[in-house]
């Protein structure tokens, strides 16, 4: 096969010329040069020499080539053969050619080898109306009369199509590697010319053959909204513009519009006419509409909607704009639409003001849409005249009435400074003052006059309001300086204060001082006296003090003590005598007037002692205790004190006050009492006076202190607890009359009376009803006071005896249940029960006590009738013994017996014996032999023998036998048969006698057979407890490798 000449190739592409081939790019300069090569073949065709360039023979672009791969850093170095790479321009306008590709034209044609490429005529498919399948198949390449395919990323296709004939301007729509593209955004209706041309870096550019086609036909485009050409109150003429027909005739047009009410759109022409006219409409109504084209194919969109409006009519007279609110300098204003215009209808507003006295007339201020606006920049207290008009498409309305408003006035001045009028007075002072210089465009209604006084932290009071431009401020206080400021008001508001002044009221003599106090105790010849300043100094400092004192109202006051000082010793007084003291304070002015009155006296001395009190008993246990009253010794008695005790050694006080008399009660009768008073003053306590004596006269015993109930075991003979309560009570004071009797209040006030005796028992209650008790003494003189009362509650009545039966008979034992409950007490059972049994001699004696339900007697002989009786007792008591129920044991089995014993006798031949044993209660024993030869046991004898003879007996066979016995019972019905246990098993084998010894005895066989199966039940054992462990082991691991 012939083989192309090797490619030139740089050393240093060599090492790459087994890279990557699918992210090959190319250079700058390769690229220039492909554009260079699409401009000089456009310029070619549109020249008419189309086929030449196609038969040429391409230049060489190896220069080229060697250049671009140089700079390639994933290069393919393959020649002619080798593809650029798979370079996917998907970008349309690309710059064709440039400078530096022009000027390396002629080198790089020169380089390029003899190659021609050719590409077939694509294939349209799918055409449709706005878009077409185009299709081709990949370049082939002659060189040297040989032709030669290639891959698909070897090149570059350029797609382009024209739709104004095969010489008319073409336009690239598709740069890139397919083979296969989709033409998109065409034109229905339209013949279109298309062709592909083919790009290598290597190879020339190639071009293939023309291809034609025309899409197809569908409905109109979207025609534009109708116009509105003409319009009336009552109609709307439109008219409309043909769309794009797509190739087919459009036949008719669709104009849908809403009927004015901004529902569902509905037909209202439908016709091959571009224009149309909308009759009966209502007037300044707004109507939506819209327009679709119809051909033979189909229904085109609708159009953008528009809205159109009839002709209406001007607004009517709008009513006159009220005031919303008013300021200094602007107002507020708003008004209504008018009554009676289209809702729908947009409405702008008028407004014309006139200013008062101006002789401008009305000139416009606002104009907008809006139902109210501000004015500003208006004159303070000024009245304005407004009127409104309102607009609509069709005209202007007539005016509103003219309404007329006002701005507020301005807030006044402030006024003058205060000033004063007149002669300033300690109390009183008149100030003026003058109205302000600007009243803010209204008169002054008010002022107001506030004061304070000069000291720091001074509030401002007000202390006039009112029209008037002067005031008397009085109840001021002497000497005292003040503040004065004044503000007024008007209709525009309140001012500002003026200026202050400072106005100093006129000093007078102090005011009275505090009375003088006593400093420490009162001597009983020498007090000290202290004061305080007055509260009011007059507006002056104080300077001096002047004291007075009298002995009484009647003597004449003299002078003490006249100076600065605040405090003054009085002597030579006596002792428990009442002084009056008098103070005065003066300043620069003069003296103030004097003080309240303060008696002060000088210390007392104790009283005297007091004299034997006198004594009269009113009761027996009440006395009266009166005395006279003592020297007081200069002070006047506060109290007395009363001794009383009934042992003259040791009284205690009981009164203490300033009474004459005292009432002592709660004496006891017959009771000696000594007494003796003593008094007291603020000097001390007096001796106490003689001691008086008096013995109080006999009385009624004194209430019972101790009442309690007995209970059961505290008395003799125990009474019925259901119906009996046992009280006792201890003895009271007889109070000089020796007790008689007692009286018992119980129940409803229920009375008994009893002896001197301190205990009673209060029969015939009722069961489980709690009762109220108390007791009182009664002497000669009569009954004493009832002690406190005791609440004491009988028990109820015992409970009656439970049905008493036998749930379970033995030999030995019985078990009997009574009532309804468990067998073991589970909680504490108030109820207990006493269960008694009869012994041999006919007495009943208790088996069980205790709360619970049953019982079983044990160590009873067989076949025996036992008698039992039950009884129920608690709190309240032990109830009634039920009947005496008889409950017979049964018979007893015989005992087990010992193995028995196996003598061989001959070959095959053995005897089984067994230990007899005696009738039972005249009842005879019969023997049950069994014996197995595997593991289930046979009957072999039953008899009242002891033994038994075994024949027939298989050689080399092990034997086991045990025996059991059983109780013929005749004096039952049936004479039913107790069997006892087994006993033991013996086991034994039949074996051949050999001739020799003797053989073993039986006893050394059974050891040995006995060996023989111990050692096979430990094996068993064994085997047993290793399966145990295995399954053990088993679920431990399922446990921990499979669950978890």
């Amino acid at each position: 096969m012939h083989q192309p000449p090797p490619p030139h190739v740089f050393q240093e592409q060599e090492p790459r010329s087994h890279g990557r081939t699918n992210f090959i790019q190319r250079d700058e300069r390769s690229l220039k040069m492909q554009e260079h090569l699409k401009k000089r073949l456009k310029d070619r065709q549109a020249s008419g020499h189309t086929n030449n360039k196609l038969n040429s023979p391409p230049s060489s672009p190896h220069k080229v080539l060697n250049s671009s791969n140089a700079t390639i850093p994933n290069g393919n170095g393959k020649g002619q053969q080798g593809a650029v790479g798979a370079l996917k321009q998907k970008q349309i306008g690309k710059t064709k050619g440039s400078p530096e590709a022009e000027m390396g034209e002629s080198d790089t044609e020169s380089r390029k080898c003899d190659t021609h490429l050719s590409i077939g005529k694509p294939v349209v498919s799918d055409i449709q109306a706005r878009s077409a399948v185009l299709s081709w198949n990949l370049p082939v390449s002659s060189q040297n009369g040989e032709s030669h395919s290639h891959s698909p990323a070897a090149f570059t296709f350029e797609v382009a199509i024209s739709n104004s004939g095969k010489n008319g301007k073409f336009k690239s729509v598709y740069v890139g590697e397919e083979l296969t593209i989709t033409l998109p955004d065409l034109r229905p209706a339209t013949d279109y010319h298309a062709r592909v041309s083919a790009t290598s870096s290597s190879i020339k550019e190639t071009i293939s053959e023309l291809v034609s086609f025309t899409t197809e036909s569908c409905e109109p485009d979207c025609p534009a909204a109708p116009k509105l050409i003409n319009r009336t109150k009552n109609s709307l003429s439109l008219q409309w513009k043909s769309s794009n027909d797509n190739g087919s005739k459009i036949t008719n047009f669709l104009l849908e519009w809403d009927e004015g009410k901004n529902g569902p759109f509905k037909e209202c022409y439908y016709g091959h006419l571009k224009q149309y006219k909308l009759t009966k409409l209502a007037p300044s109504t707004r109507y939506s509409l819209r327009l679709a084209a119809k051909n033979d194919i189909g229904m085109s969109g609708f159009s953008e909607t528009v809205t159109f409006g009839t002709a209406g009519v001007v607004p009517p007279a709008p009513a006159p704009p009220t005031l919303l609110e008013a300021g200094v300098t602007w107002m507020a204003l708003g008004w209504s639409p008018p009554a009676g215009g289209a809702l729908d209808d947009t409405l702008t507003y008028s407004l014309d003001m006139e200013e008062e006295g101006s002789g401008y007339g009305f000139q416009p201020q606002y104009n907008g849409d809006e139902l109210s606006c501000t004015l500003r920049n208006l004159r303070r207290s000024t009245s304005y005249k407004f009127r409104l008009f309102a607009y609509n498409s069709e005209g202007k309305s007539s005016p509103s009435e003219v309404v007329e408003h006002s701005t507020k006035p301005d807030r006044p001045g402030a006024p003058s400074k205060p000033a004063v009028k007149g002669k300033i007075h300690p109390h009183s002072v008149r100030v003026t003052w003058e109205p302000p210089k600007d009243n803010g465009g209204s008169d002054i209604s008010k002022y107001f006059l506030e004061i304070s006084e000069a000291s720091v932290g001074g509030r401002w009071e007000p202390i006039y309001s009112g029209a008037q431009r002067e005031h008397v401020c009085d109840h001021l206080r002497p000497g005292t300086s003040y503040r004065l400021r004044v503000s007024c008001a008007s209709k525009g508001g309140e001012s500002q204060v003026s200026d202050v002044t400072t106005v100093t009221t006129a000093a007078v003599p102090p005011g009275p001082c505090p009375a003088p106090a006593l400093l420490g105790k009162a001597k009983p010849k020498e007090i000290t006296l202290q004061w305080g300043p007055p509260a009011v100094d007059g507006g002056s400092e104080v300077t001096e003090y002047l004291l007075e004192m009298a002995s009484s109202e009647q003597d004449e006051r003299r002078v003490l003590y006249q100076g600065p000082a605040a405090e003054f010793a009085v002597t030579n007084l006596l002792p428990g005598r009442s002084y009056s003291f008098w103070l005065r304070a003066g300043n620069r002015v003069g003296f103030g007037p004097h003080s309240e009155k303060a008696e002060i006296c000088t210390a007392p001395g104790p009283p005297e002692q007091c004299c034997k009190p006198l004594i009269t008993c009113k009761s027996a246990t009440c006395a009266v205790v009166s005395w006279e009253s003592p020297a007081c010794n200069g002070a006047e008695i506060t109290e007395y004190r009363l001794d009383w005790g009934q042992v003259e050694g040791s009284m205690h006080i009981i009164y203490t006050g300033p009474c004459q008399s005292y009432e002592v009660k709660g004496l006891t009768p017959a009771t000696t009492y000594y007494c003796r008073v003593q008094a007291v003053n603020v000097a001390g306590a007096g001796l106490f006076g003689d001691t008086g004596v008096i013995t109080t006269p006999p009385s009624v015993p004194a209430a019972v202190a101790v009442l309690h109930l007995l209970e059961e075991d505290q008395v003799e003979i125990s009474p019925p607890l259901s119906t009996c309560l046992a009280i006792q009570w201890e003895e009271p004071c007889c109070h000089g009359a020796e007790i008689t009797g007692y009286n018992i209040e119980y129940g409803e006030k229920q009375l008994v009376t009893v002896g001197r005796n301190t205990t009673h028992v209060l029969e015939n209650l009722l069961p489980d009803t709690l009762y109220r008790i108390r007791v009182q003494a009664i002497n000669s003189l009569g009954v004493g006071p009832f002690s406190h009362s005791m609440k004491a509650k009988t028990k109820p009545l015992p409970p009656d005896p439970p049905h008493l039966e036998c749930v379970v008979f033995s030999y030995q034992s019985l078990k009997l249940k009574w009532g309804e409950g468990p067998s073991r007490a589970l909680i504490p059972n108030p109820t207990q029960f006493n269960l008694q049994m009869e012994d041999r001699f006919g007495r009943f004696v208790t088996v069980y006590n205790g709360p619970c339900h049953t019982y079983k007697v044990q160590r009873l002989s067989e076949s025996t009738t036992y008698h039992f009786r039950i009884q129920a007792y608690n709190d309240a008591g032990e109830g009634a013994f039920s009947e005496v129920c008889a409950f017979t044991t049964t018979k007893s089995p015989p005992a087990p017996l010992k193995a028995p014993k196996v003598i061989q006798l001959e070959e095959n031949t053995f005897e089984i014996t067994w230990e007899p044993l005696q009738p039972m209660k005249g009842d005879s024993i019969v023997y049950i032999l069994q014996l197995a030869a595997g593991r289930e046991f046979d009957q072999v004898y039953k008899g009242p023998e002891p033994c038994f003879r075994l024949p027939a007996a298989q050689t080399n066979c092990e034997y086991r036998a045990r025996v059991c016995a059983g109780r013929q019972c005749h004096d039952l019905p049936g004479c039913p048969e107790l069997c006892g246990p087994y006993s033991p098993s013996t086991v034994f084998s039949c074996q051949r006698r050999e001739p020799g010894p003797a053989a073993a005895p039986a006893g050394t066989e059974l050891a040995q057979s006995g060996k023989r199966l111990r050692e096979e039940r430990a094996i068993a054992i064994a085997l047993l407890c290793g399966f145990a462990v295995v399954a053990i082991l088993f679920a431990v691991v399922i446990q921990y490798f499979v669950i978890k």
